[in-house]
């Protein structure tokens, strides 16, 4: 084994892998027969495993350059199997009965907000709700939130609220964005989504619109202190990602008067070649007047699907936020994009001056090369 390669090895057994250097991450396996890699940067499985190369006796690497601000997830794949990572112990979750390695680039680290901290914390409360006609299953979970703070107030709507509230620690940022004047106190509703039926009710689903407004609005108003969305028309927001992120721009659209805080995370806008009514809603339907905020990774397949929905909406005149991150499509890096995400959409400190932007310029179309 070369003096490189001993070093290597060395600094993967005490510093984990990927070993990183710069722009470059290495990855090592030792042990015969190597793996292949899969990722957020070759499309998982589904995508271009990369095969590793040998740098001495059982040890094997593979060194790809990444952007400096770059979150990203991994895992060994071998024989139609995914296999951990041993000189790696971060994990987390994908959502579909993975975990995932993950690593961040030396310019990139994940949001301190998340994180529960020494300040006046809100109330959060656990209801049931049930309908045998528009929730599969019959009934729902959900939580609501009380800020730390007296009077009415705003409500966003979250939507995989479950994982929202576990895994992006929503609850954590919205205390510690209020405690630092930040935001205006709001109010949270965070709704379960239907298990496998999540796609159905998310899929530009009238019925979850009748089970925000039938029930989950009704049961928000009677516990908590809202501001009057017949005074302030449009003064409440709805959060969702992925199909989550469809969703939330679906109910903004049709119910302009409630939702007119829309933040979609790696919207599902074009499910493979299909293209949802949204299209036609933001192409052809009136401008709603919307405060709309966007937000996608670079290493997801849903990157180009979001340029263009952002590029309509521009076209179309609306208020849209958008931002491309060096990270896949996860909760982590969702999570470390909701702090601006809320301060824009609520910031307290010059909410009433602030000027109304239609639109911030796009990064580089250019996705980083591997």
């Amino acid at each position: 084994m070369s003096q490189t390669s001993q070093l290597l090895r060395q600094r993967a057994i005490e510093g984990g892998t990927p070993v990183l250097d710069g722009t470059d991450a290495t990855f090592l396996w030792r042990g015969d027969p190597p793996p292949q890699l899969i990722g957020d940067f070759t499309g998982w499985e589904d995508g271009d495993p990369l095969d590793l190369q040998a740098v001495g006796a059982g040890l094997w690497a593979l060194t790809l350059a990444f952007p400096r601000d770059a979150y990203l997830e991994y895992a060994f794949w071998q024989d139609d199997e995914r296999l951990a990572d041993p000189l790696n112990p971060h994990k987390t979750p994908d959502g579909f009965g993975h975990d995932n390695h993950y690593f961040y680039m030396p310019g990139a680290s994940p949001t301190s907000l998340a994180r529960r901290r020494r300040v006046p914390h809100g109330e959060l409360s656990r209801y049931v709700i049930e309908d045998p006609f528009l929730l599969a299953g019959s009934s729902r979970p959900l939580y609501l939130y009380r800020p730390p703070a007296p009077g009415p107030c705003p409500l966003l709507v979250v939507l995989d609220g479950q994982d929202y509230r576990r895994r992006a620690k929503l609850i954590n940022m919205v205390d510690n964005l209020i405690a630092q004047g930040r935001i205006y106190p709001l109010a949270l509703a965070l709704l379960h989504h239907g298990g496998p039926a999540r796609g159905v009710e998310y899929a530009c689903s009238e019925a979850t619109l009748g089970v925000l407004i039938e029930h989950v609005l009704p049961l928000v108003r009677s516990e908590l202190g809202l501001v009057d969305v017949e005074a302030q028309p449009g003064a409440y927001g709805v959060l969702g990602a992925s199909m989550g992120g469809l969703m939330a721009l679906y109910a903004g659209l049709r119910l302009p008067h409630l939702f007119g805080h829309v933040l979609s995370q790696s919207g599902a806008f074009t499910l493979g070649d299909y293209h949802t009514v949204v299209w036609d809603l933001v192409r052809h339907g009136p401008v709603r007047p919307l405060r709309l905020w966007m937000d996608v990774g670079r290493y997801e397949w849903l990157l180009d699907c979001n340029r263009g929905m952002h590029e309509l909406l521009v076209e179309r005149g609306y208020e849209v936020h958008y931002q491309e991150h060096n990270t896949g499509h996860n909760y982590p890096a969702w999570r470390d994009r909701l702090p601006e995400a809320l301060t824009w959409l609520w910031a307290r400190e010059g909410a009433e001056s602030r000027g109304r932007r239609k639109s911030v310029p796009l990064h580089p179309r250019q996705r980083p090369a591997p």
